[in-house]
């Protein structure tokens, strides 16, 4: 197990290939297993500010939770190529806390650092969480059951040690019976069997005790390292609650920025889209200055025969002035012929009045003398 803080051999000096498979081979190799994996942007709290965080990989990697059977611990162990950026025992005191729906952090006292992730959806940070308070449960169970051990191992090696004179006294006084009887009957040969099982028993105690005592003192140790190690997560809580005060603080600026970039960015496709807009209008405009243009080079061209037109159409004006004139003394010519006809027509009507009255002289005048002839007709039948 590699311990924190220190650089784990590069997979190239092993002559293995370099990334995580490398690294969560070697932690096999040494007996922890992994139990849960994801990728995920990892972060580390700036220890200068302790309120930046610091990209710890240029991109996601793969994150994944380490369970070490011989020393029943895990562990979070995140690999960048052949750099180990996370390696993270967890302890029943640590707290895994959601910052964001994307984004998570831990503190870890022994490292003294802050570790963040960044996932790429909320579920998997909700997956992450749930196996952190997993595995905390899981590593607080651990430590009371050592706890018991060791308890147990104490109270077996107190048990040992008051044992320990009177077997020395059996031992002793089945020594002097051997000593004194050369000829032992079947009783005693098994009395002194069973003194030297105790003789083995006692050694096997003995060196127990020892061990047990090395454990023990190790446990203390470790204990006492632990208490302080709590004692100071205990005093960092004040701090990081005021470094999570700050960056809350400052997370609230900065969507309030972001709000104000997000409409500036609106303005600018509202902006953009008048562009367009204009850009379209203006092409339309260029076209139709073009097709202006052609219109006024057709113009120029009859322009150039402007002066023939004039000429043609002062002629046609003259002929014109000919043809009114002409067109005027045909409206006299016609006028005098109207009234000659109109005065015609007056005379025929007047001849044709004299004419009916002249034949209607004449009709009487034939009725006379067809009165007449048949007078003279009549007169010379007479005669």
């Amino acid at each position: 197990m590699c311990e924190v803080g220190t650089r784990p051999p590069l997979a190239a000096e092993r002559g293995e290939p370099p990334g995580g498979a490398a690294a969560a081979e070697r932690c096999r190799d040494m007996g922890e297993q992994p139990i849960f994996t994801t990728r995920a942007h990892v972060f580390q709290i700036d220890p200068s500010t302790k309120k930046n965080w610091v990209p710890a990989s240029k991109q996601a990697v793969t994150v994944s939770y380490f369970y070490d059977s011989t020393r029943n611990s895990y562990r979070i162990i995140s690999v960048d190529g052949a750099k180990v950026i996370i390696n993270s025992t967890i302890t029943p005191n640590m707290t895994f806390t959601k910052t964001s729906q994307k984004f998570g952090q831990w503190a870890d006292s022994r490292a003294n650092t802050v570790f963040g992730l960044g996932f790429p959806s909320e579920q998997q940070l909700t997956k992450f969480a749930e196996k952190f308070q997993e595995v905390k449960e899981a590593a607080k169970l651990a430590r009371d059951r050592s706890q018991e051990k060791i308890e147990t191992s104490s109270n077996h090696s107190q048990e040992s040690g008051r044992e320990t004179p009177s077997s020395t006294r059996a031992s002793s006084v089945n020594g002097t019976d051997d000593e004194k009887a050369s000829h032992v009957g079947p009783a005693e040969a098994h009395l002194k069997s069973e003194n030297d099982k105790l003789k083995i028993a006692l050694a096997q105690s003995s060196s127990n005790v020892k061990k047990w005592e090395t454990e023990l003192q190790t446990l203390r140790e470790s204990n006492a390292r632990l208490t302080t190690a709590l004692q100071e997560s205990a005093a960092s809580i004040e701090h990081w609650k005021k470094q999570f005060s700050a960056c809350k603080d400052e997370n609230d600026q900065i969507r309030g920025k972001i709000e104000e970039l997000e409409e500036q960015c609106n303005e600018i496709t509202k902006e953009k889209e008048r562009n367009a807009q204009l850009s379209r209008r203006l092409q339309e405009l260029e076209t139709e200055l073009q097709d202006k243009e052609l219109e006024l080079e057709e113009l120029r061209k009859q322009g150039e025969i402007i002066p023939q037109l004039m000429s043609e159409c002062e002629s046609v004006s003259q002929q014109l002035q000919a043809a009114e004139k002409k067109n005027k003394d045909l409206e006299e010519k016609v006028r005098t012929l109207r009234t000659e006809v109109e005065e015609s027509k007056h005379r025929q009507t007047n001849l044709k009045t004299e004419l009916k009255n002249f034949l209607d002289v004449l009709d009487g005048k034939i009725d006379e003398l067809h009165d007449f002839r048949q007078g003279l007709s009549k007169l010379g039948v007479d005669n």
